[in-house]
């Protein structure tokens, strides 16, 4: 599911088992939507659904988080019926689930529906069993998961046969959001699929915390450090990973066969050698958890929720083309460097940095700033979770022909990006749709061309549809009296009931409960009820044009017993405070009239998160425990404000059902302050901030904590508690102060004498170290020469020395080989140094070459003799001429044990020859060739 500012955005869903369709009345009050719209409710009654796909026959599919797919015959269908049960396979927990559906555009001839899921097993085999023990804790370790892209046969009642045909298992996912999210079919035929990093949304992620995945450089298991670490949410970069590294789904969109799951021909990795990657079209993404086609082109539009900072909405200007674009992800959030992976120091974002950077979002909005100025949809916690354009068959008014609508579940609103005049969503026309929806999950459209979108937390799938101008009517039902004894004669009112339009209205009415609206059909109305009975009477007033609305009142005649059972949560009590990691136990217990004490097998549990960003609340579901009267749980780990919940659910024997008030549960606390020395400088803690400033955290929470360097003339020296410049800390239980220590920064300018040496000659690295801070020379401080073969990832330190008053240092090497160096000022409690930049000194052979007699006369053999330095015996020199102006051949001698070569010269011909001797490259020194030296053979009478 998408992450609400770092966490996960799911929310507490009903408790409801079954599902029915109406077009009558939401359990929710319906969105408030622009004049002439109106926001109804098609299917209610799901549990906890996360997405749906509508078929060209009517059909709607529905997938629930917990595995399970419904199907309605059309959205007047009543009843449900199960498509497939994938409860097994399915690991529900937290943000993991089945997340994405979607049906193949020629069914029923194609009668396959598509199902994409969180993968229960474990690494090695095994599963979780929708939980995650500690050890490893789900913020901690982690319960480390696959996901699966499946497809399903469908018989002519939408009922799955043949089980479930995995067409693609894969992925590797740490952490319990950022999971999979939405497959869809595009314009080409492909079918397209989306997933998350996988990773921490606590702290920064690099593989440090046992690499389960095997990111490289290091296997499974062990931790990865920076710079080189190139896993967690660096997974979704993996398509820059050098040749023969794993390459990691996470992060991306695939493009694959919906037939194999394999890699579509043209893909923009359509000639590696990595299957993985050749599914990629798109990468350098956290959260892609919904995206969308264009109508009418190839263009996909993606939802990428964010982090501390930004959401996104990315666009893939052509999803069949040869190019792949990188969002940027996690070294970029929305169009700026991510603080935090910035501050890491890692290299994988420090050459993207560099070198091509990030595909740049579309349109981004900041978690502190409202998309629409005086929208009214709250601050702070956002997670971008729907995304769908108008086609064209609606009819909504002109003006949102082609408008791109984009939700944030966690903010529950909706916002339509009208269409600019170069036919693209125009940025700055964006106006707010839909307003207190409730934890909209997915858009799409449906039937006539509207807008449909799934509310999680209450079960339901609503439309938003446009009345021409038509404003829906309000019920107002009033009854007197409301209880009494029976038999009780009750008068119904609806009179006050209104039409925004002064349309007349129609009226229906149900008293007897029965659920249909057969009763009475003017605005007043009398009924007895003669025994003892609670009823829950219903008004349904239509304008003329089919616009309705209902309002309930309840009447009790008598001492109807109750048939809801009665809950109580036992333990634990309200004052507990509880910190990260702790072991909190909960117990409760239930009765019913009719069945007396309830067992454990009629109790279910949720837990769930409050997180409150700027006093605003949005609920994370954690974890449900069924069938149980007591159990435990690990107290996650999130940011600060937040609090847990938890409900206790009873059904008796008939299926009444009651769910307990919830139990709130605060954390216990600590905050923690954040300075520099000198004060006033920056520093990281989820964002960047001016010293001193202090944070209010959970106790046992993971935070990472970053000192920016440099900044201005000062350079990062050390914190406080010793560890390095972007390091992570547990929250202690007592109020901690950490400082970190800036000192006065140096520059260096450095240069070598030489690119290429001789054997035995010497090279000079020299540097000039000035301060940042006046720009004069820094004196009498110890630098640090240091040289490594090329291509080594080691230094090795080579000598000591300080500079003159003039800030110079110089060095005087004779390397026997090729060499890399570089000088190295590690500074001190004053002055915080720099490395030099590195320099390459190639290490020529030296080739000597001497005639045994320079002058011959004809037909005398004469030897040219010589040895290379450094010693080479066994390899070879190659004897060179010069003919005609240029070098030619003369032959190859080996050297000998001593490195030492002849060969031997015999001319008839008098006057002056050029030998010189060639000594190819070799892997530690470059190639050389000794002084040209002149054969002159005389004429016989000389």
């Amino acid at each position: 599911m998408p992450a609400a500012t770092g966490a996960t955005a799911t929310g507490a869903a009903t408790a409801a088992t079954g599902a029915t369709a109406t077009g009558a009345t939401s359990t929710a009050a319906a969105a408030a939507v622009p004049s002439g719209f109106s926001d109804d409710v098609v299917i209610e009654g799901l549990n906890v659904p996360t997405a749906a796909a509508f078929a060209d026959d009517g059909r709607v599919f529905v997938a629930e988080k917990s595995g399970i797919v419904k199907t309605f015959d059309s959205l007047t269908d009543t009843t449900a019926t199960v498509t497939a049960d994938l409860r097994g396979p399915v690991y529900d927990y937290w943000d993991r689930g089945m997340l994405g559906v979607t049906v193949h555009p020629d069914y029923p001839a194609k009668p396959y529906l598509y199902v994409l899921y969180s993968f229960d097993r474990k690494p090695g085999g095994g599963q979780w069993g929708d939980a995650c023990p500690t050890p490893p804790g789900p913020n901690e370790k982690g319960c480390v998961i696959e996901a699966r892209l499946s497809r399903l046969t469908l018989n002519s009642n939408g009922v799955a046969t043949g089980g479930d045909q995995p067409l693609l298992t894969g992925w590797c996912q740490q952490y319990p959001s950022h999971s999979i999210g939405t497959v869809a079919f595009g314009p080409d035929g492909a079918l397209y699929v989306g997933s998350g990093d996988g990773s921490s949304f606590t702290f920064v992620d690099y593989g440090q915390v046992g690499n389960p995945c095997g990111d490289p450089p290091g296997p499974a298991g062990t931790d990865l450090s920076a710079p080189t670490a190139r896993g967690g949410s660096l997974r979704s970069q993996s398509a820059r990973r050098p040749a023969g590294d794993p390459i990691s789904m996470d992060g991306s969109i695939l493009r694959i066969d919906p037939e194999t799951g394999a890699p579509m021909p043209g893909n923009p990795f359509a000639g590696s050698g990595n299957a993985k990657k050749r599914r990629i079209i798109a990468y350098g993404m956290r959260n892609p958890f919904r995206f969308s086609f264009r109508p009418g082109t190839s263009e996909i539009w993606v939802g990428d929720v964010g982090w501390h900072r930004w959401e996104e909405i990315n666009r893939i200007p052509d999803a069949a083309d040869a190019t792949a674009e990188n969002f940027g992800w996690p070294c970029y959030e929305g169009r700026f460097k991510q603080p935090n992976y910035d501050n890491a120091g890692l290299t994988a974002c420090e050459s993207l940095y560099t070198g091509a950077r990030q595909n740049a979002p579309y349109y981004t909005y900041h978690h502190q700033n409202e998309v629409v100025a005086g929208d009214g949809c709250g601050t702070g916690g956002s997670s971008i979770s729907g995304i769908a354009f108008e086609d064209g068959t609606s009819d909504y008014p002109l003006g949102y022909r082609g408008a791109l609508f984009f939700a944030d579940s966690s903010r529950g609103c909706i916002w339509a990006m009208r269409r600019g005049t170069d036919g693209q969503p125009d940025p700055s026309s964006i106006e707010l749709f839909a307003g207190d929806v409730v934890r909209p999950v997915q858009l799409l459209l449906g039937p006539g061309g509207d807008l449909y979108y799934i509310a999680l937390d209450v079960g339901e799938l609503h439309r938003i549809s446009y009345n021409d101008g038509n404003n829906r009517p309000n019920a107002v039902a009033n009854a007197d009296p409301t209880s009494g004894p029976a038999p009780l004669t009750v008068r119904f009112d609806g009179t006050a009931s209104s039409d925004p339009d002064s349309d007349a209205l129609s009226y229906a009415w149900d008293l007897d409960g029965d659920g249909a609206y057969d009763d009475a059909a003017t605005p007043t109305a009398t009924r007895t009820y003669p025994t003892d009975a609670r009823v829950r009477a219903k008004l349904l007033v239509t304008d003329p044009r089919g616009l309705s609305d209902v309002d309930t009142v309840t009447i009790t005649a008598g001492n109807p017993p109750v048939e809801e059972p009665t809950v109580t949560i036992d333990t634990p009590r309200t004052d507990l405070t509880w910190r990260v990691g702790q072991t909190v136990s909960f117990s409760g217990h239930a009765t019913d009239q009719q069945d007396g004490d309830l067992p454990p097998t009629a109790l279910d549990w949720k837990l769930t998160q409050q997180h409150c960003p700027d006093g605003v609340c949005h609920s994370h579901d954690v974890r449900m425990f069924r069938s149980a009267a007591s159990g435990s749980f690990i107290a996650p780990d999130h940011s600060y404000p937040s609090y847990l919940e938890l409900r206790l659910t009873a059904t008796d024997s008939e299926g009444n059902r009651t769910t307990s008030e919830p139990l709130r549960l605060d954390p216990r606390t600590v905050w923690l302050d954040f300075d520099t020395r000198p004060r006033g400088l920056d520093l990281v803690v989820e964002d960047r901030e001016q010293t001193p400033f202090s944070r209010r955290v959970i106790v046992g929470s993971r935070n990472t904590i970053a000192a920016p360097d440099p900044q201005g003339y000062y350079r990062f020296a050390r914190w406080s508690d010793g560890s390095a410049r972007s390091h992570e800390i547990t929250a202690p239980a007592t109020r901690t102060t950490y400082t970190a220590h800036y000192a006065i920064g140096t520059e260096v300018r450095s240069w070598h004498s030489a690119r290429f040496i001789t054997f035995g000659d010497t090279v000079r690295v020299k540097g000039t170290y000035t301060r940042t801070d006046t720009g004069g020379p820094l004196s009498g401080v110890s630098i640090r020469l240091v040289g490594r073969p090329p291509g080594d990832t080691g230094w090795q330190t080579v000598a000591w020395k300080q500079t003159n008053p003039n800030g110079v240092v110089v060095f005087s090497q004779k390397p026997t080989r090729n060499r890399e160096y570089r000088l190295i000022y590690h500074g001190n409690s004053t002055y915080k140094g720099v490395t030099s930049a590195w320099h390459r000194v190639a290490v020529r052979q030296r080739v000597r070459a001497f005639f045994s007699d320079p002058t011959p006369r004809p037909g005398e053999r004469v030897r040219l003799f010589g040895r290379v330095l450094p010693e080479h015996p066994g390899k070879w020199v190659r004897i060179q001429l010069l003919r005609d102006g240029e070098w030619v051949a003369a032959g190859t001698r080996q050297l000998s044990s001593e490195s030492r070569y002849r060969h031997d010269v015999r001319w008839d011909r008098p006057g002056d020859y050029y030998y010189r001797v060639y000594r190819w490259r070799h892997h530690d020194h470059a190639w050389a060739v000794s002084p040209v030296r002149k054969l002159t053979v005389r004429w016989r009478h000389d």
